[in-house]
């Protein structure tokens, strides 16, 4: 393991030995965790041949999730792969908005309505799904094979623990028009990264689907104002929505729930300080009814 850990150190892997690790256990066929054990007691490990054809292909930066299937989020572990988004531990935080929301309507009595937009692998509606059990939770996914992944999860986690998440394959823009006016929470990590602007990291550049990353349009926020119009078609008076973006899209995202459809805005920073996410409530109209809204397509 020593010698895959200084490989993957040598071809500029951030935590060569933590990958190293993981690979090792994956081609054991254990839990890192019961790894880590056998190493601990000084059992002798038996190191497989496949070994070294994983710590060659993650040197060569394929994403280690890829070379596992497995990618951790929250409380889950999710099955990933080429073609799908591999979520991030800052999104996590996104998903932990949309969590407390669901957990205190719930808390005061009720079935909060939770819908996931651009859901990719469905880490988001599952940990929402999963953390709050009375929730009932929608989502929806452009990409056929993005949705074939998040198909996936949504049938390994119903049958690890009961979980259930209406899973659709539409356009964010005008997914769930029978929603309409009665969801408590609208959650998104939607396509942000303006064009041009190619992530430095090989695992995103050459890996992760050109559509879960590019927004659209001059400032990569085309989508995320789709998103933020369905929301406002979607959420009933008071109703919340959370969505991602990248750190110096602050502002930008902010002056997308500036309008009268939207109160409360506020900005969310990830566990490293940095700005990731905007959330904001729907206003009331008159009589209660939601302030109108301007509607807006996917490019």
């Amino acid at each position: 393991m020593a010698a895959a850990a200084r490989r993957l150190a040598d071809a500029g892997i951030p935590s060569p030995r933590a990958d190293a690790e993981a690979l090792l256990a994956h081609a054991l066929g254990v839990d890192r965790s019961r790894l880590a054990v056998l190493v601990a007691l000084g059992s002798p490990v038996a190191v497989p041949g496949a070994l070294e054809r994983l710590v060659a292909e993650r040197a060569d930066r394929v994403p280690l999730q890829h070379l596992t299937g497995r990618a951790p989020f929250r409380q889950l572990e999710l099955s990933v792969g080429p073609g799908v988004f591999v979520p991030r531990p800052e999104t996590e935080v996104v998903a932990g908005l949309a969590v407390e929301e669901a957990a205190a309507r719930a808390a005061a009595g009720g079935a909060p309505v939770v819908v996931d937009l651009c859901t990719g692998s469905g880490a988001i509606a599952l940990a929402v799904a999963t953390e709050v059990p009375a929730a009932r939770v929608h989502a929806v996914e452009l990409d056929p094979v993005a949705h074939a992944w998040a198909r996936r999860n949504v049938e390994e986690t119903a049958a690890r623990t009961g979980a259930a998440v209406d899973l659709r394959l539409g356009d964010a823009a005008t997914a769930f028009a029978d929603l309409d006016g009665g969801v408590d929470v609208v959650v998104s990590n939607p396509p942000y990264v303006p064009p041009g602007a190619v992530p430095q990291e090989r695992e995103v550049a050459e890996h992760d689907p050109e559509l879960a990353l590019y927004g659209g349009g001059e400032d990569g926020l085309a989508v995320p104002r789709a998103v933020v119009a369905a929301a406002a078609r979607l959420l009933r008076p008071g109703g919340l929505l959370v969505f991602e973006h990248a750190e110096v899209q602050e502002a930008s995202a902010r002056r997308l729930v500036a309008g009268s459809a939207w109160e409360a805005a506020a900005g969310h920073r990830d566990l490293t300080g940095r700005p990731r996410a905007t959330s904001a409530r729907r206003a009331a109209g008159p009589a209660g009814r939601p302030a109108p809204a301007v509607g807006h397509s996917l490019p």
